[in-house]
Formats: C-alpha cells, structure tokens, sequence
C-alpha cells in the first residue's frame, strides 16, 4: 500500500448533517478510512451528531459560527491550536467563506502539513461586503500546496487562473454507488398517497432561499404537464410550507400549493434516493451552486434533469444526453435566474417525450458508474493528497 496519511478535513457541516458540503467530505473521508488511511473531521457541533467516531472517521466538535467577513463566534482558538497541533500530514479546507477555512487562513505559516484548499465556488465573489476578502485570496491560493476546483469553467477556477495561481487541479463531484447500485426498495408512491397513473416531477434541496424553490413551484404550475405531481424533497421544507401563507410576497406559491399537486416533504436519505429511482424528471432551477452533487446523483439514477445554469450545470448536462438547461441570466451578485416561462416550456416537451429522455440517461449512468462514483473520486483525492509526498 501507498504511505498511510494522517489527514484533516476541515468542513463547516457533516453527517449526519445534510447538505452538499457534507455529503462530499463524508464519502471521501470513509473511502479514504476504507483505503487504510486515517482521517479526522474538524466540523460544527450538532445536536443529532451521538458519537465522535462514524464508520472509522474520528469527529471532533466545536461550538463556533459565522466566517472571517461576518465575523467567527465560539471556540475558534481551541480549534485553531487542535489543528496545529494535529501532526496532520495533509489538512483539507473545504469551502471558503465559512469558519472552518476562515479561522485557520492567518495560521497557514503555522501549519506543518500538506495544505490543501477544496474553494467549492466562491459564492461570496461578486459581493461588496468580500471585496477585501478576495483581495486578499491570491496569497491564501499560493500558500496552499493545492488548490482542487470541481470544473475548470466556475468562477472560483477562472478567479485562480486570473491570478496566475499555478498549484491546481481539477476533480469533480460524484454519487454514490452504495446508494445507487442497491436502491431502497421502499414504496415512494404508497407512503406519499401519489398515484399510480401520476408521473414524478422531484426538487431536491434545503430551503435556504438558494435552490429554487419558488421557481420550481412557477414552472411546474405554468406547464400543466397532465397527471403530474411535484415532490419537493429537502431539510426546512415543511417549515417553510407552514409559513408561506403568513409573507404577502409569497402569498401566489402559497396559492399554488393549494391548488396544484404539489407535495412538501423533509424525506429521509433512503426515501430521498428512492425519489430519484421513482421519478420521471429533476427540476433543479437553482440561484447558486458550484457543482451540484445532485445532478451527479441523477446521472447516478438514470433520471434526467432540467436545472438552471448555476455553478456548472452546463457542463454536466453536456455528460447527460437527454437532460437541459433552462436559460436565464445572471445577477450583480452572482445568482443565477431562471427564465420561468422558457423553464415551463421545457418541461413540459420534455415529459412529452419523458420515455425518450430516459432511455438517452443511460449513456449518463454508465459514465457516472466508470468516472463519477464516490470510489473513482476518493482515488483521484488520494492520488493528488500522495502527490504531494513526491
């Protein structure tokens, strides 16, 4: 076997916390603990987090919040000193403008292990507010012993190239073959009282006011695809319908929950990827991604999609014959804004044809099951974290 590596990751959320972020260094560090390795997560404390040790990757907790712009509270200085003190031979920062990155970003002289900086999109670019931040990002860039983008074609790439920042490599997001290969075999339709002769339209996402939520809603009302449901699937989802009707300006989506079939569900993981199995078409039209791990689970699902042309959608869909992108433009601030009326138009051809688009998916899966699962991704990860070692 390779050098076995004592590796930090270094994340602002992980399991059992959903999200994006999460998901990406959970999958990589167990591939890496499966591999012989041996892998600490430095995250945020949570509630439903039982244990400091999950499937062999040690977890150590701290009670800390906010980024270097919006200023850090909690036990930033005990993390920092655990860090340091770590004898890491790699430590990983995945995603800028959160703690976990910004805490240890004056440290960086201090750190005695490989650096390695995962950016995931610098969201933050276009904003005022991380004018100085940026500024000040070129230095972080070069003091790291390398940079992994997810796609040579996003903003925080182009923004690296633009500075001539030379230590990069290029590693994209996956799915995972655990989940996909074995689906749940639980009865999606039974459990959410959707018929038979309905077909599945899914969202898959938090509501944070990012992944497009009320898009998803216009354009799916707007189609009038026949015997159709939309499954909103996605943490904060039921607190959000709760609420809808109390906020005048979302007094039309609250309207049309009431009137379309459309179903608000917080879902857990199984019933989530049994979602993606069960379904017809993904309607993604997200404001802000970098590279969405979800629309690698569709290519993982066979399911195609029809996302907004956020972070780099564009490129997936170019791997994913039988899926699209809605057009739209792009704000001041860097939020992606989906044509609503060009969006219902598409969906609505495509699940006129939903049988042909499915069938042309399966070139999709097959390049997911060779390039895209989580263990060729993990392996690319590895490969780069030796690299460094000469």
């Amino acid at each position: 076997m390779d050098k076995v590596l004592n590796i930090a990751h270094c994340v602002e959320s992980y399991a059992p916390q959903v999200t994006g972020m999460a998901e990406v260094a959970r999958r990589l560090s167990e591939h890496m603990v499966l591999r012989g390795h041996r892998v600490t997560v430095f995250t945020s404390q949570a509630r439903e987090r039982k244990t400091d040790n999950i499937r062999g990757v040690a977890v150590r907790s701290y009670a800390i919040k906010g980024n270097r712009v919006n200023g850090m509270q909690g036990e930033t200085e005990r993390y920092v000193s655990d860090v340091i003190r770590g004898e890491f031979d790699v430590l990983v920062l995945f995603s800028a403008q959160q703690w976990a990155t910004d805490a240890l970003l004056p440290h960086l002289n201090a750190i005695g292990a490989k650096k390695v900086f995962v950016p995931t999109g610098f969201s933050g670019l276009m904003l005022p507010a991380y004018a100085q931040y940026f500024e000040m990002m070129p230095a972080w860039l070069r003091q790291m012993d390398c940079n992994i983008f997810h796609s040579r074609i996003y903003r925080d790439a182009r923004f690296a190239e633009s500075h001539g920042i030379g230590n990069v490599v290029i590693i994209p997001n996956g799915a995972s073959e655990e989940e996909f290969d074995n689906p749940p075999e639980s009865n999606l339709r039974a459990a959410l009282g959707i018929r038979e002769n309905e077909r599945i339209i899914l969202h898959v996402g938090a509501y944070t006011g990012m992944k497009g939520h009320a898009e998803a809603v216009e354009i799916f009302c707007r189609a009038r695809v026949p015997n159709s449901v939309l499954l909103m699937c996605g943490s904060r989802n039921l607190q959000v319908r709760r609420q809808l009707h109390r906020y005048p300006r979302l007094w039309s989506m609250w309207a049309r929950l009431l009137t379309h079939r459309i179903i608000m569900t917080e879902a857990d993981r199984p019933a989530t990827v049994a979602a993606f199995h069960q379904s017809d078409l993904f309607l993604f039209p997200s404001h802000m991604e970098c590279s969405p791990v979800v629309l690698f689970e569709c290519m993982a699902a066979g399911l195609p999609f029809l996302a907004s042309d956020a972070g780099n959608a564009a490129e997936i869909a170019s791997w994913c014959p039988g899926s699209a992108i809605i057009p739209g433009a792009t704000t001041e601030t860097g939020r992606t804004l989906p044509d609503v009326k060009a969006g219902a138009a598409m969906l609505r051809e495509m699940m006129e044809h939903a049988s042909a688009h499915r069938s042309q998916m399966k070139e999709a899966r097959q390049r997911w099951r060779s390039e895209f699962t989580w263990s060729h991704i993990a392996q690319r990860y590895l490969e780069t974290y030796l690299s460094l070692f000469g």
